[in-house]
């Protein structure tokens, strides 16, 4: 399962709320990753979610796959809605 999300906070993901998406992606047992550039990262750490570099306007992907996946993408859209970083 997957979703796209226009990231549109004016200083992108960064340490404050990629550790809240971490955070929450860690009670899911599905693997959550992010990808960005082609370049796909762990949810779950917060070193790889930082490693990306994501600015306003970037389009990310978020995947899940396992038993909670659907959700799991839907408790991650809602955190990036919620913390105004996307839609």
């Amino acid at each position: 399962m997957e979703r796209t999300i226009t990231i549109t906070d004016d200083t992108g993901i960064h340490a404050r709320p990629a550790t809240v998406l971490v955070n929450r992606a860690g009670g899911f047992e599905s693997d959550i990753n992010v990808e960005y550039k082609d370049k796909t990262v762990n949810l779950k750490s917060i070193m790889g979610i930082m490693s990306l570099g994501i600015p306003k306007d970037a389009q990310i992907r978020i995947t899940a796959v396992g038993s909670d996946e659907e959700d799991a993408i839907q408790a991650i859209v809602d955190v990036i809605k919620n913390e105004g970083l996307g839609e």
